[in-house]
């Protein structure tokens, strides 16, 4: 296929996202529905959704493909962030970015006007606002790349849920950033496992144990929703717990090599280590007990505790083995009596998160449509958020009734003087869940 068939596969693939599954066809001719969007030549136009660190990230490695892209939008709740964004992409990226000032926009409705302006949307504001901003871009016909996890609650990952099915509908491609899913060994040595190299998986470990993130202190002036936002990870709201922010990876590890979702699970976790009100209302360590409807229990771990060590990792058992996996490239497969049958060994090992974004838009680029990661990365995000009622609780948490609850954490009104669910005390302290007291679903 040459250069001329390419752009045109491009330009009707966007021509049909945009128009046909956004408005009607009559007598075979596409009509748009409002606002609907396509570029009129073969240059592939982004919008950046949520311009910290990670949304900087992706749409470094968006810009960073092969394909013909320019970043046209960008929008952010705070003006810092998208201004400091488009200063360090525009320094590496010249002339692949055109927004000027009209085309950056703050506040918090500013999602829906780059999503307007563009052919594929990058989310990457925290997780709390995944679900709406996921839904406004599939309801204007885009193609998604959106960075994990999709949802922090229950509500939340039902629209997901929705949302995809009507992208599945528009065949309008979605990434979700659980980038190990792109990686190599992963990708090898999963294969492998669900050819029956180890026979069938009964049980599992799986961590993220590391030292913590970032706190960014209390200043004069700001509004109790401004503190929150700005320190997003300590906010369920915002964050759904590290055991969904960080460590679903890991847990979708365990659910892509069972191919399956757990049907109940139960655990335990406290804050041990971060106490003080720097740290809102989530904990520091988590342990559940995730099973399976053949009878496998894979258990997770994750903590955040400085001087600790760390390991992020993957091992399972099978009825003919075991296997050990990592985001340090490493792969290998054991036979029942312990012998070596596999080492995943190889030179070529392209950065994952670069990855997802080459595929993304590679595919864009021809018209087609292959991906299809909302369901998936749903499911997954609910699973660790099943493992954050199962420590909030002390419950054994099932599935349908985990799927089913209404328990919305996002605040009735977005506003910089509206209030959040969660508020401090005279202290400065956040109530923190108690096992046997709090009700979570």
């Amino acid at each position: 296929m040459n250069h001329e068939e390419l752009r045109d596969g491009r330009r009707e693939f966007l021509k049909t996202s945009a128009l046909v599954a956004g408005g009607v066809m009559i007598n075979g001719v596409a009509f748009a529905a409002g606002g609907a969007h396509s570029s009129v030549d073969d240059t592939i136009k982004i919008a950046l959704v949520g311009c910290g660190g990670r949304g900087t990230g992706a749409a470094f490695q968006a810009l960073s493909t092969k394909q013909n892209l320019k970043l046209v939008a960008m929008a952010d709740a705070f003006s810092d962030r998208l201004e400091s964004a488009y200063k360090e992409l525009s320094e590496k990226f010249k002339d692949k970015m055109d927004v000027p000032q009209e085309r950056r926009f703050v506040g918090f409705d500013a999602y829906k006007k780059a999503i307007a302006l563009a052919d594929v949307v990058l989310l990457a504001t925290p997780p709390g606002f995944r679900p709406s901003h996921f839904e406004e871009a599939i309801s204007q016909n885009k193609h998604v790349f959106m960075e994990k996890p999709v949802a922090v609650d229950s509500p939340g990952i039902r629209k997901v849920l929705e949302s995809h099915k009507i992208a599945q509908q528009k065949k309008l491609n979605v990434v979700v950033g659980l980038q190990r899913r792109y990686q190599n060994n992963y990708r090898d040595v999963v294969k492998r496992i669900q050819d029956g190299a180890i026979g069938n998986i009964t049980g599992g470990q799986v961590y993220w144990n590391s030292g913590g993130v970032w706190v960014h202190p209390r200043e004069a002036g700001q509004t109790e929703m401004e503190y929150q936002m700005r320190n997003w990870y300590y906010f369920n709201w915002l964050c759904g717990d590290h055991i969904v922010e960080q460590h679903v990876h890991n847990i979708d590890i365990a659910n892509w090599v069972k191919n399956a979702y757990p049907v109940s699970i139960q655990g335990t976790g406290s804050r041990a280590w971060r106490t003080g009100k720097d740290y809102g209302e989530i904990y520091d360590n988590h342990s559940i007990e995730m099973t399976y409807e053949d009878g496998a229990v894979i258990h997770s771990q994750c903590r955040h505790f400085e001087g600790i060590d760390n390991r992020v990792d993957e091992s399972f058992q099978g009825t003919g083995g075991r296997v050990f996996l990592s985001a340090g490239n490493e792969g290998r497969l054991y036979d029942s009596k312990g012998k070596l049958i596999y080492n995943y060994s190889s030179k070529v090992n392209p950065n994952p998160y670069q990855t997802e974004h080459d595929e993304l838009f590679a595919a864009i680029a021809k018209g087609e449509y292959k991906f299809w990661d909302a369901e998936r990365g749903a499911k997954s995000c609910l699973t660790a958020i099943m493992g954050r009622y199962a420590t909030y609780s002390g419950k054994t948490i099932k599935w349908q009734d985990a799927l089913n609850a209404n328990n919305s954490l996002f605040p009735d009104q977005l506003a910089w003087d509206a209030k959040p669910k969660i508020l401090p005390d005279a202290d400065g302290l956040y109530p923190v869940p108690t096992p046997g007291k709090t009700k979570v679903i």
